[in-house]
């Protein structure tokens, strides 16, 4: 790996498959998850489908836990003994959690220290699950080019104004879990079966609108897909869904390129519940 090569650092709200952070050489560090009292490593110690099978038989919502600065400053000694020539670091939104003031600050003391010859940058994706994965994605392939440190941050920072992420929720059990909303409401909602519709916007997440049923809910995800006009690294997130095969050969015909899938992990997934179905884009 050659000297000037700027590598890609971000947290486990990135969702990325694994299979594309190793093509890209992405780092990943991640939250932990607290269900029932015992304590998970995001990735490592719960796969995705564990995740939910333990959240189906908590009555609590799991408890997520950003990264210690610890956590991210050995990453990034790693990385500067592995031969990086520098480090850009995309995080989850800070509006929806305290892991982007934990790579700070393990920045902070990195940079300072004079025996760090490699600089670490830290981008805020303002953006959460595959719309942070597709930033990252994207960083990491044109540091892959050749491109400057200087280069990647402004990239960075570029998509993260343009990233859009919507979501459709199957229930609102953990939003009624959380205390979000009351529970007559939520039975309320539910008889109805409304599907809620919930968007990612300037970091943070807000409500995107509702539909009566599960097949108007991914039309109108792929109706926002055409609206939004030419697009790049369109990626599509799922909760445990069964449906999302389908859903995915419903976007093709309206995006050229290769659609990356990957599951919703612990992070997002506690608070948006299982059968939760989403796509990430950049607007052109």
């Amino acid at each position: 790996m050659s000297n000037n090569s700027v590598r890609i650092v971000t947290d486990s709200a990135c969702d990325l498959p694994q299979s594309v952070a190793d093509e890209w050489g992405i780092s990943i560090v991640p939250l932990t998850i607290r269900i029932d009292g015992h304590e998970y490593v995001d990735r490592a110690d719960l796969t995705p489908a564990e995740f939910w099978a333990k959240c189906s038989t908590s009555a609590a919502l799991p408890e997520t836990a950003a990264p210690a600065p610890g956590l991210f400053e050995a990453t990034y000694r790693k990385l500067a003994a592995e031969g990086a020539g520098s480090i850009v670091v995309i995080n989850l939104s800070s509006g929806l959690s305290a892991t982007m003031q934990s790579a700070e600050l393990a920045a902070r003391d990195f940079n300072a220290d004079p025996s760090s010859k490699v600089k670490v940058s830290v981008v805020d994706s303002c953006s959460a699950t595959l719309g942070l994965g597709s930033i990252v994605t994207d960083c990491a392939r044109l540091a892959r080019s050749g491109a400057s440190h200087d280069e990647v941050v402004l990239r960075a920072a570029d998509l993260a104004t343009r990233t859009k992420v919507w979501g459709a929720l199957d229930t609102l059990e953990n939003l009624k879990k959380g205390g979000r909303i009351g529970g007559a409401k939520a039975m309320l909602a539910s008889a109805l079966a409304i599907k809620p519709i919930i968007e990612v916007r300037d970091g943070k997440v807000e409500q995107g609108g509702k539909q009566r049923t599960r097949s108007k809910a991914l039309a109108f995800l792929v109706e926002t897909l055409i609206e939004a006009g030419a697009v790049e690294n369109l990626m599509v997130m799922h909760a445990d869904c069964s449906d999302v095969d389908a859903f995915v050969e419903m976007l093709r015909p309206h995006y050229d390129g290769t659609i990356v899938v990957g599951d919703i992990g612990p992070v997002v997934g506690t608070h948006a519940g299982r059968g939760t179905i989403g796509i990430a884009y950049s607007k052109l």
